[in-house]
């Protein structure tokens, strides 16, 4: 069996069994894939030959007419059979056409039909011509060659057959047989033998170049999927990581302003904190003892400032410590006082009580929730309000914080956790992205907006603790409004 009656007895589909284990655990996620398996049918191959076909077809009969009607001239040529039989087949010829017009081969599922047809059209054109010598002996050489492209080695092999008894059929009706007959059979037997199997070789040479170009382009485009899949991972990887740098600069510039400034004014105010209480022990006026009253007040309130900007500022660290969620919002919310944006802003607490003491990072549950607290801000109103909400429910801590302002379009809202996506005019598009990173890279819980809202945004977060799994329900607590006012 020679290669192409092996491409050709191919299943349709091959079925490739299913990895084991082992493979599965071995196997990189980016190693390339297995090249792909080609069958016979994986590429069109009856298109491009039938296309082959009708132009030998055709140019076959154009020659046929031009040899019957200009260029034969011996008195046994009979012109109006044979011109019969050449329309025969350029009616064959039409509707083959027709039919690959339509993207379809005409008789392709009986190819044996065809070549019984092809060697009685030849064997009626030599008949009616000159017999052993015609012309038109030839074309039983271009139907095999069209027969070894488009078909099976057995059926080329068949349709030769076919052919030798069709010519040497015309032997019989001859009275006075040519002294050479003899010879001229077996030319044409080992002519027409020859020519099969030359184009039984060349066909099966072409269709395996195409199978094979066919899995090499299945693979090309393979590799340029994986590569394509990889460069945007390794693109996002980069883009977070450039993120998160630039938020721990921001950090630490601010951590060394803040520390700056403490040490700056710590200073004159220890200084004017001493002079104010030298300045209390002397026997002094009512109105005087109110005014320094009044001025050690606002000594202890910027002392106060200082302290909270310094314990915001200092380096953030990742060891879990025992914290309530309450007392880490409402720390959050102590920041957030001395935002430019607080003015006028109403800030209602929802807090649960009897919430579980829970292990988590202290530090980066504030940078969360003042990030959220902050952008609830940008996005109210002066007279507008924000509710923060803290509740226990299936094992989990949840924080909600929800403004009314003019929330989130629903294109926008699937973008929101991306590097460097804002819908602030001056915004950095770090917040949200930086939340998400710190609650999923430290197994501490999830956020994500809450779409059932009709007014506003609302952004929940869900911490894991395992304190709370066999408390059951906790609902949040009763409103307590803090109203921001300009000092």
């Amino acid at each position: 069996m020679n290669d192409h009656s092996i491409l050709e007895n191919q299943p349709e589909k091959v079925d490739q069994p299913p990895a084991t284990s082992a493979e599965s655990e071995t196997t990189a996620p980016d190693a390339p894939a297995a090249p792909p398996k080609i069958h016979h049918d994986a590429f069109t191959w009856e298109l491009p030959a039938e296309e082959i076909t009708l132009r030998i077809r055709w140019f076959g009969l154009c020659v046929g007419y031009v040899l019957v009607n200009f260029v034969g001239n011996d008195a046994a040529i009979q012109v109006p059979q044979l011109n019969w039989i050449l329309t025969l087949g350029a009616i064959y010829a039409l509707a083959d056409t027709w039919f690959s017009f339509r993207g379809r081969v005409f008789l392709g599922e009986w190819p044996l039909i065809i070549s019984v047809m092809e060697a009685l059209f030849i064997g009626l054109l030599c008949h009616y011509d000159t017999g052993l010598n015609s012309p038109f002996r030839f074309y039983y050489l271009l139907s095999l060659i069209v027969c070894s492209i488009r078909h099976s080695p057995l059926i080329a092999y068949v349709t030769l057959a076919l052919h030798l008894l069709s010519y040497t059929m015309l032997l019989f009706p001859l009275q006075n047989a040519p002294a050479d007959w003899l010879t001229q059979v077996l030319l044409m037997v080992v002519w027409m033998g020859w020519v099969a199997w030359a184009s039984i070789a060349f066909s099966s040479l072409v269709k395996r170049t195409s199978m094979e170009l066919t899995a090499a382009n299945e693979q090309l485009k393979q590799n340029q999927e994986l590569l394509e899949d990889r460069i945007a991972r390794r693109t996002s990887d980069l883009q977070e990581s450039q993120a998160l740098l630039i938020q721990q600069e921001k950090h630490a510039a601010f951590g060394l302003l803040a520390a700056g400034i403490a040490h700056e004014v710590g200073n004159p105010l220890a200084g004017i904190s001493s002079l104010v209480q030298l300045l209390n022990r002397h026997n002094n006026d009512e109105y005087t003892n109110k005014r320094l009253d009044e001025v050690d007040a606002q000594l202890r309130r910027i002392q106060r400032i200082l302290r909270e900007l310094i314990d915001f500022s200092r380096p953030a660290t990742t060891e879990r410590n025992r914290c309530h969620i309450n007392e880490v919002i409402t720390e959050s919310l102590n920041i957030s006082k001395y935002y430019k944006r607080k003015k006028g802003k109403k800030i209602i607490t929802r807090f649960a009580e009897n919430l579980p003491v829970v292990q988590l990072v202290r530090d980066q549950l504030v940078q969360v929730f003042l990030n959220l607290i902050l952008n609830a801000m940008d996005a109210t109103e002066e007279g507008e309000s924000i509710e923060i909400t803290t509740e226990a429910r299936e094992g989990q801590i949840l924080i909600s914080v929800h403004d009314n302002g003019e929330g989130i379009k629903a294109e926008d809202k699937e973008k929101l956790f991306q590097p460097y996506f804002t819908t602030k005019a001056k915004g950095t598009g770090l917040g949200l992205f930086v939340c998400r990173n710190i609650l999923e890279h430290s197994n501490t819980g999830t956020i994500e907006i809450d779409d059932t809202v009709s007014t506003g945004a609302k952004f929940v977060v869900s911490l894991y603790c395992d304190e709370v799994k066999d408390l059951g329900e906790i609902p949040p607590g009763p409103a307590q409004e803090i109203k921001f006012v300009t000092t």
